[in-house]
């Protein structure tokens, strides 16, 4: 059986550059993110915050969704964030042991 997938964001700050990904398992991938484990863009950025993330039942549908999001204008993205996390919270602070800040 294959596992769900989810999109994600990470910014360097509010309303800094954005990050977006997907994952099979959210909790891992961020972990990654903060622990230095991506190199190339994300890490040159310090992308560690999650700001919003959407879950589905398949990678395959995550990645449907994902691809249109990157060609989003920033607006949007934008918008998309802070309509659910107007205050750019940091959404894993419970998963990894505190908030991280800018």
């Amino acid at each position: 059986m294959r596992k769900g997938g989810c999109v994600y964001i990470l910014p360097n700050r509010k309303d800094g550059t954005l990050y977006i990904g997907v994952t099979n398992d959210i909790e891992r991938r961020v972990s990654e993110h903060r622990g230095g484990a991506v190199k190339g863009f994300d890490a040159k950025y310090n992308l560690i915050r999650l700001v919003h993330y959407e879950t589905f039942a398949t990678i395959d549908d995550a990645i449907v969704r994902e691809k249109p999001l990157k060609r989003w204008r920033r607006s949007w993205k934008i918008n998309l964030i802070e309509a659910d996390n107007p205050d750019w919270r940091d959404l894993a602070a419970d998963w990894t042991g505190g908030e991280v800040s800018d």
